[in-house]
C-alpha cells in the first residue's frame, strides 16, 4: 500500500507567492534567521525574538515544522526538553536571509 502525501497548501504557480505562503510572516523569517545560528530551545527563541508572543511562536514553529522547514526534537526526560533546528530545506534559506540582512543594513543607512 502506497502512502499519500498530505498537501497542506495549494501551492501557487508563482514561486515568489509560494515562498510567501511558506515563510511570509515576519515572525517565521526571524525564527529561521535565529535557527541559522544553530539549534535552539523554545525559550531561547522567545528570548531572542522578544516581541513575539508565546502563542505566535508556538503556532509559527508548528507551521514551519509541518512545512518541512524546521525540525523539532523531543528528548524523553523530565522536564521535557525540546530543541528546534532547520531541515535541509530550512538551511537553503540562508542566502535569502543574508540578502535581507544586507539590504536592511543599507536601508537603515539611507
Amino acid at each position: 500500500m502506497s502512502q499519500k502525501k498530505i498537501v497542506y497548501h495549494e501551492m501557487p504557480d508563482c514561486p515568489v507567492e509560494t515562498t510567501m505562503v511558506l515563510v511570509g510572516s515576519k515572525w517565521k523569517m526571524l525564527i529561521v534567521a535565529y535557527l541559522l545560528l544553530g539549534t535552539q530551545r523554545f525559550m531561547d527563541l522567545k528570548r531572542n525574538i522578544s516581541a513575539i508572543t508565546q502563542k505566535t511562536l508556538t503556532k509559527s514553529l508548528k507551521e514551519l515544522e509541518r512545512d518541512g522547514i524546521v525540525r523539532r526534537k523531543v528528548y524523553p526526560q523530565v522536564p521535557p526538553k525540546v530543541e528546534y533546528s532547520l531541515t535541509e530545506l530550512g538551511q537553503s534559506m540562508a542566502p535569502i536571509i543574508e540578502t535581507m540582512c544586507h539590504w536592511g543594513e543599507k536601508a537603515a543607512e539611507a
